[in-house]
């Protein structure tokens, strides 16, 4: 409805098949296709493949219940590693919807070794430098309008999916541990000034 201005019929045959009714003006209807949206904001982390015959009673990590992808490898919080799963979930989106597509998080969660001065975190930089050469393919070869792309995150934060702290996003390290423990000193990591270089070069230096 947000993309094309009008609502599925899907979603009018179900309120005709429940009775309901739902009151909208003219006014209603040209509200609606004027309010669509300019462009499609994603979060990518990861790929899932999902079992046709396992059902589950309950969400896990914030997620469906799915089955393991034996060619992909995982993060220490077992979530599959799958950079051309975005190339293919962007190019999916844009196929179906048409809209020029912001991705506003990717990010790689993993416990930090903190005993250099500089945090050498290179899974993360490894993580982060793949799923951005997936995204040059979606835009210089496949044609999708990329508008914008930020990592997640700035700064290390409690997993929202978790409740950990130990679970790291972050290109600052905070002195916190998952007690609420720590100075909350701040300190850059590798992924810092990495990432600075990437800006810097529009993505053309991806090397850590």
């Amino acid at each position: 409805m947000s993309v094309r201005g009008h609502y599925p019929n899907y979603d009018l045959k179900e309120w005709e098949a429940n009775g309901i009714q739902v009151k909208m003006t003219d006014e209603d209807l040209i509200d609606l296709k004027e309010g669509t949206v300019d462009f499609i904001g994603i979060s990518y982390y990861v790929s899932h493949v999902i079992d046709s015959t396992k059902k589950e009673d309950k969400t896990g990590a914030g997620f469906i219940g799915s089955t393991p992808n034996p060619n992909l490898i995982t993060t220490d919080w077992e979530w599959p590693i799958d950079p051309v799963g975005l190339r293919y979930t962007l190019n999916t989106l844009y196929e179906q919807y048409e809209r020029p597509i912001f991705i506003v998080e990717n990010g790689f969660g993993a416990v930090d070794d903190k005993s250099k001065a500089v945090i050498q975190e290179n899974d993360r930089i490894d993580y982060l430098s793949d799923h951005i050469r997936e995204m040059k393919k979606v835009i210089e070869l496949d044609g999708v309008d990329i508008i914008g792309y930020t990592v997640w995150g700035c700064i290390d934060v409690v997993s929202f999916t978790t409740g950990e702290m130990k679970k790291r996003y972050g290109l600052i390290y905070v002195d916190k541990d998952d007690e609420g423990c720590g100075t909350l000193e701040r300190r850059k990591k590798k992924s810092f000034t990495w990432y600075q270089r990437v800006i810097a070069s529009n993505g053309t230096e991806l090397g850590n």
